[in-house]
């Protein structure tokens, strides 16, 4: 399953079914390096072009899109640029964002996700966000447990909200995801072949 699944209706699916779905086609995506390696340069050109000096990221989930390389090409570039992993420090709760070095240690957090093993907080400026389906306004459907979705609420209303771009695989794009009141749409979303909202700046297609 390497095309997109745009012609397929989502009106009367549950996000239960669109997910299942989506874990399939996105599996599948990140088995193609050229995929990967596409995406990769992808987004090391959005880094250039925001230019970011903090940057979230987020340790990666079978088939999930692997950004650590690219993040760890990007601070070798410059030693004052910082990047930080998400850390469920509360269930319910907004994430916390912890300090990342491609040698640091690492240990086991909620959900048996890897976190840094030092937990010096940063605000990053930009963050990386993982989407298991997404459409063309910008909208990302997520694992269902609400900790991005609370995250960039909180910053949103403080004020302090990074840029949020999504990282996803072309072939994880839907015509128009089912929306809740607290969905929110990211800043914009990248994959191996463009940018969306397709106005969301250059994106060099």
């Amino acid at each position: 399953m390497n095309e997109s699944i745009a012609c397929n209706p989502v009106a009367k699916s549950s996000k239960k079914e669109l997910r299942r779905t989506l874990f399939d086609a996105r599996l599948h995506a990140s088995r193609d390096a050229g995929v990967s390696d596409a995406l990769s340069r992808r987004v090391l050109d959005m880094l250039q072009r925001h230019a970011p000096r903090r940057v979230g990221f987020y340790w990666p989930l079978e088939g999930e899109f692997d950004a650590r390389g690219a993040i760890a090409i990007w601070l070798a570039l410059d030693a004052a640029r910082e990047a930080c992993l998400p850390v469920v420090m509360q269930r319910g709760a907004p994430l916390a964002f912890h300090a990342w070095t491609p040698d640091m240690p690492m240990q086991t957090g909620e959900h048996r996700i890897p976190v840094p093993a030092s937990a010096r907080d940063v605000m990053p400026d930009l963050v990386l966000v993982p989407c298991v389906g997404f459409d063309e306004d910008g909208y990302r459907l997520g694992y269902g447990g609400g900790y991005y979705d609370r995250t960039l609420a909180g910053w949103r209303a403080a004020g302090v909200a990074p840029l949020a771009i999504g990282i996803a695989y072309e072939a994880c794009k839907t015509a128009a995801l089912p929306r809740e009141p607290h969905d929110l749409p990211l800043d914009a979303i990248i994959t191996e072949a463009a940018r969306y909202p397709r106005g969301a700046g250059s994106s060099g297609d």
